[in-house]
């Protein structure tokens, strides 16, 4: 089973799937997404996995998310313009297993789709 992570190694929930999946012994991939970015893509494909609309991913109280210009009227395809524009507005993280995803808040949630 192929497990990635979509995170930002400074985030405290990212590190603490690390340490769940590590008690677990589950191995992953863990891909920064500051370091490696999103295209649009990707991320459109991704948040189609988890049956979210981009809107729902957003952390709205970055800095960043003023910047992004974007408001609950943007379509879909502004949103995530705005996402891999600034990446830090992004939820995370995000786990991947073929083609399901979850965005793992609480982590929880993504023992839940490697069953």
């Amino acid at each position: 089973m192929n497990i990635t992570v979509y995170e930002k190694p400074t985030c405290t929930t990212c590190r603490q799937l690390n340490k769940l999946f590590e008690s677990k012994g589950i191995d992953w991939r863990k891909v920064n997404y500051f370091v490696e970015p999103f295209t649009e893509r990707k991320l459109t494909a991704l948040l189609k996995k988890t049956g979210m609309r981009p809107w729902d991913v957003l952390r709205r109280n970055e800095p960043d998310f003023k910047l992004a210009g974007i408001d609950n009227e943007s379509s879909d395809k502004e949103v995530i313009a705005a996402m891999v524009k600034y990446p830090s507005i992004i939820q995370r993280p995000i786990v991947e297993v073929g083609d399901k995803a979850v965005l793992a808040r609480p982590i929880e949630l993504a023992l839940e789709i490697l069953r």
